[in-house]
């Protein structure tokens, strides 16, 4: 036989190879979903296929340059938070329960020469938490481990000389809690927002002795099966969605990766998931200052320039917004200017009419308007409600603009009462 013949046949033996491959891989991610999904009521689909992705991008660590959290949170108790922890610990390579545990402790375990932990952080509001303290090691532990090769460094004193040594700190982390988490976190999570069952929905009970053995025969399956493609998968970036992008795409390269790997309907399940968490991501409470740019988008409403005092009162008559009442007083003039101070705009002398009082103009906002309010909030800031909301806001500004000689008058019902005087009011 020549050459060409058995390249050719080399060739299609390893199409073959790769194919078995595939269906393999789209079928241990089945039966993950399957096992995952008898025990815990998820609150989307999308979070579902989120989470056996995550799982099984923890069998190939050293083929990814960063790797997602998994932050699970739940703003009250009772939510399933650890039961999400529980069933993830026996299909991941060797998990390390967290709970109240010392920095030397986890410096330890994810630098331990037998091979690097999957760390399962329960209760992390004790760590991130408004009552938290006496955690920055841990915190600088979580925050670095993303991305591979990141070390965490610290001064050890022995006897009378301190040296520096620097830990390796890259590992996956799923981390449960109550409440949020910081964003230098969040941004770098796959975020599962869990929430109570509701009567209709039923899980079966979780218990270890019982439903062990069969995620052990499952997790040994998905070890065979990344072993197997981990030449082919390692420094491979997929194509990800159009808006999926910069940080959003770090977070999610991982895990299309393992679903384009396993074939069937999971890349296209991937992707899906993806650009739906991240939109639920960005539509979760913003910071105050991205808060601020979206309201004062309204306050503007085509305007060019308003005075600071005209922004206030159209501010502090958002009932959905924290102005009226921040840390228990109004937003004042000096707040505003406070806020919107790392944005690069300052107040400035602006013409209305005949006075110029101090004030904001439209273009000073142009520009981190575009860079902080995506086009996909945008757009989502136009339904119909907010549309509402939005014109009562403008009119709220212009009639407290007009009415400035005579304030117990409004142009607009003559001082019978109306949406706009109470608004104002």
């Amino acid at each position: 036989m020549d050459v060409e013949s058995l390249l050719t046949r080399a060739r299609v033996r390893r199409e073959a190879h790769r194919e078995t491959l595939s269906t393999d891989g789209a079928q241990i991610l089945n039966d993950i979903e399957a096992f995952l999904s008898r025990f815990v009521a998820y609150p989307s689909k999308h979070c579902l296929v989120a989470h056996v992705l995550w799982i099984a991008h923890t069998h190939l660590m050293d083929a990814w340059d960063s790797t997602p959290r998994l932050a699970v949170l739940s703003p009250e108790p009772g939510s399933g938070k650890s039961r999400v922890l529980e069933v993830t610990e026996l299909l991941v390579p060797r998990a390390v329960e967290a709970v109240n545990v010392t920095p030397a402790y986890l410096f330890r375990k994810v630098s331990d020469p037998q091979g690097r932990p999957t760390i399962l952080y329960d209760e992390i509001d004790t760590v991130f938490g408004p009552k938290a303290k006496d955690n920055e090691e841990i915190r600088g532990l979580l925050n670095a481990g993303h991305r591979k090769h990141s070390v965490a460094g610290r001064c050890v004193v022995r006897g009378r000389e301190v040296f520096t040594e620097e830990i390796p700190a890259y590992c996956a982390v799923a981390l449960a809690g109550l409440g949020g988490l910081p964003d230098t976190i969040l941004t770098r999570s796959i975020i599962i927002r869990m929430r109570r069952r509701a009567p209709g929905e039923v899980v079966e009970p979780y218990r270890r002795r019982v439903n062990g053995p069969e995620a052990e025969r499952i997790r040994s399956r998905l070890e065979a099966w990344a072993d197997a493609i981990q030449p082919d998968i390692t420094g491979v970036f997929p194509e990800m969605p159009e808006s999926i992008v910069d940080r959003d795409a770090d977070v999610w390269e991982a895990l299309v990766a393992i679903a384009d790997a396993a074939g069937g309907d999971w890349p296209e399940r991937a992707r899906v998931a993806a650009v739906a968490l991240v939109a639920e991501a960005k539509g979760s409470t913003p910071s105050l200052g991205v808060l601020l740019l979206t309201d004062l988008r309204n306050v503007f409403s085509g305007r060019d320039a308003i005075a600071t005092d005209i922004i206030l009162t159209a501010l502090h008559a958002l009932d959905e917004s924290p102005w009226g009442d921040l840390r228990g007083k109004p937003l004042d003039a000096r707040g505003l200017s406070r806020l919107l101070r790392p944005y690069g705009i300052k107040p400035t002398t602006v013409r209305i009419g005949d006075s110029t009082p101090k004030g904001y103009r439209r273009e000073d906002l142009h520009d981190p308007w575009a860079r902080y309010l995506p086009v996909s909030q945008l757009e989502s800031a136009t339904s119909a409600t907010h549309t509402k909301e939005s014109e009562l806001v403008a009119n709220v500004a212009l009639v407290a603009h007009l009415t400035e000689a005579n304030p117990d008058q409004c142009p607009r019902c003559g001082g019978e009462g109306c949406a706009y005087c109470k608004g104002r009011k």
